[in-house]
């Protein structure tokens, strides 16, 4: 097609001089090329239209991950043209950039898998009960093939502008390599944890060693044997990957700013029983997770944590922690909902962390203290806290001791120097609106969406925006989003959206809208709902809270995923009520 082709960015991680070849570039490189995408973005939005004729389809969907792939299935299967934008090389969205040693999903395996088609459930067999990366990759490939999904994607790709046709009623989607599509219908499905956070240390691209973000693994993978290595952070990305490098590395230091709550991941693998199992109650444990509050079929003890013995209370908890992964915060159903309550849960986990870790110092820097436990997404982990009994492991407390800069060598603290050899960055993402941000996103008037967020997101259900007909988001603010299964959050979503299309057709209607009073009364109803519990005790990413100058808004539905599938669905049977159907 027409138009000056921008820098593509995709699958290159942050990395310094003493990076792999041919699969990194230097940090100022990224910023460098950050800047000609904003270039690009103004030059494509000046570019006539009537030089660069756009391809006309139905639907464009942004992002190849879970929600954009089903997006495609289910839309073209309902006889609509798609076509699918990845800025990656390949399908898989967090799953295609998250690469780092020790990733792995902390929702079982068997659940984190489409429901959509039954051939699909009994044909694929998962080896583990928490799915490692690579696992995850090459089910969405086989998913990607089987369903003949990538002739319609178009990889490599990134969207930098979708602005709307108004008196035509479409939208105007162009992207950096000088494509120019005309939809009716556009799809973000770029996801709530895809924008990676590169924090502003002073210096940082002055390192000389190799410069790593859990975000954009190279890869062919790192071999840290014999060097001195830094990691910085220790959310879940950290959480997990620590152990990994601390089993190569000479010396590795762990800088922490704010230590976090994480379970044992409980992982083990998967027999041939084991799967059969599985696929025999499939039907039943779909029922549940659709009806559960975090997409899981395991539902919390029927009574409150204060109702019980001290004796029933600790064999639930003991229960919770042997199962794994991210339902400990969930054991009782009011465990997010009061200190008291949430303080039986703490002292439990408490407990049991103490006792892995040998030095009591250690220990004590290792336990939050500064929120209560689940208000941040529960970690899941592998012999996580034993790593620091390690003598080539180091803790280095940030909030005694901030980093001042970085230079070539390595990490200057107020308290002293760290060389390095390699520093990775575990700092995690924009969460829920960076990605979507990014974009040049116009709506009625010329209104950007950017403008229209400025205060935090606004939406309707998470799906509509006032100003911005027939552009819907998927499994972002508004929504579960992280809160929930993301899977089969993204069926559900899709599975509204692909309604709506329909109802819209059946009515020879050309468009739905929010409206602005249902955009208002639902980000009053999420923050309500959230005021009502813990979680705005926590300075977290839900929040927004890791990323300078971004609104302190807490932004997922924290209502279950269950509620809200209902109050979406009742939505839709009322005639999309709090929308406005737009007749042609």
């Amino acid at each position: 097609m027409a138009g000056s082709r921008c820098p593509r960015t995709s699958g290159v991680p942050v990395s310094g001089r003493g990076a792999h070849s041919g699969s990194s570039v230097p940090l100022a490189s990224l910023v460098r090329i950050d800047l000609q995408r904003k270039a690009c973005t103004v030059n494509a939005a000046k570019t006539p239209t009537a030089a660069n004729p756009p391809t006309t389809v139905d639907v464009v969907v942004v992002g190849a991950g879970f929600a954009g792939l089903y997006a495609l299935h289910k839309l073209r299967g309902e006889g609509l043209t798609v076509r699918v934008f990845e800025a990656g090389d390949g399908v898989g969205g967090v799953w295609y950039w998250n690469r780092y040693p020790g990733a792995r999903c902390d929702v079982e395996s068997v659940d984190y898998s489409y429901s959509f088609d039954e051939d699909l459930q009994r044909e694929w067999d998962w080896s583990e009960k928490y799915a490692t990366q690579p696992e995850i990759l090459r089910y969405v490939n086989h998913v990607a093939d089987r369903f003949d999904l990538r002739r319609d994607i178009e990889f490599g790709t990134r969207v930098t502008d979708v602005v709307l046709d108004e008196p035509a009623m479409r939208w105007e989607i162009r992207t950096e390599a000088g494509d120019v599509l005309s939809a009716r219908f556009c799809v973000l499905a770029v996801g709530p944890l895809s924008n990676a956070n590169v924090p502003a240390i002073e210096g940082l691209e002055s390192f000389e060693g190799g410069l790593y973000h859990t975000a954009h693994w190279p890869h062919e993978g790192i071999d840290f044997t014999g060097m001195r290595v830094g990691v910085i952070g220790t959310g879940s990305s950290g959480i997990q990957t620590i152990p990994r490098i601390a089993e190569q590395a000479a010396q590795l230091h762990v800088f922490q700013r704010t230590p976090n709550y994480s379970v044992p991941a409980g992982n083990v693998p998967l027999g041939d029983a084991d799967r059969a199992e599985q696929k025999a109650n499939y039907t039943e444990r779909r029922r549940l997770s659709m009806a559960g509050g975090g997409g899981s079929p395991h539902e919390p003890h029927p009574k409150s944590a204060l109702e019980v013995s001290e004796e029933e209370r600790r064999a639930a908890y003991e229960k919770r922690w042997q199962l794994g992964g991210v339902l400990f915060s969930k054991t009782f159903p009011d465990q997010l909902l009061t200190i008291e309550a949430n303080d039986t849960a703490r002292l439990f986990w408490e407990d049991k962390v103490r006792v892995v870790i040998d030095d009591p110092e250690v220990a004590d820097l290792l336990i939050p203290k500064d929120h209560p436990i689940g208000t941040k997404r529960i970690c899941t982990d592998d012999k996580y806290f034993q790593t620091f009994n390690r003598e080539n492991v180091k803790l280095v407390d940030l909030r005694a001791a901030p980093i001042e800069r970085i230079d070539s060598a390595g990490v200057h603290t107020t308290d002293k120097h760290y060389a390095l050899d390699a520093l990775v960055l575990a700092t995690g993402f924009d969460a829920m609106t960076g990605s979507v941000e990014k974009m040049n996103i116009v709506g009625r008037g010329g209104r950007t969406l950017n403008q229209e967020w400025a205060e935090g997101p606004k939406t309707y259900l998470g799906l509509g925006i006032a100003g911005f007909p027939n552009l819907f988001n998927l499994t972002g603010p508004g929504s579960p989003s992280v809160l929930a299964n993301m899977v089969l959050h993204s069926e559900l979503h899709v599975n509204w959206v692909a309604g709506a299309i329909g109802y819209l057709d059946a009515h020879g209607a050309v468009a739905l809208e929010a409206r602005r009073d249902a955009v208002a009364d639902w980000v009053e109803e999420c923050a309500d709902r959230a005021a009502a519990t813990l979680m705005l005790h926590a300075n977290s990413w839900h929040v927004g809270a890791n990323i300078p100058g971004k609104p302190r808004v807490f932004m997922p539905f924290v209502g279950g995923f269950g509620v809200y599938g209902e109050i979406i669905a009742e939505v839709a049977a009322a005639g999309y009520k709090g929308f406005d159907v737009i007749e042609g």
